[in-house]
């Protein structure tokens, strides 16, 4: 699935992931390939990237939409861990 995260400020990553865990206001979840269309709030906390390389990223709240096999995360703000 295509994966992007963007900032206000930037685009973050933009790739291909099998799945991608993030921070659920009502706990984490994971999506992945072919996930059903999905519209949620996230906390700050953790994202991990599952692909050809595995990436963690920490945010500050935000935003996923999954639609189509592609995901989009509107991050507040991402640090690297």
């Amino acid at each position: 699935m295509k994966l992007e995260i963007i900032t206000p400020d930037e685009k973050v990553f933009e790739g291909e992931a099998s799945g991608v865990k993030v921070p659920g206001v009502n706990g984490s979840f994971e999506v992945l390939d072919h996930h059903a269309p999905l519209v949620s709030a996230l906390e700050k906390g953790d994202v991990r990237i599952n692909g050809q390389s595995k990436q963690e990223l920490k945010i500050d709240g935000g935003v996923i939409e999954v639609l189509n096999n592609h995901v989009v995360i509107l991050a507040e703000a991402v640090s690297k861990k």
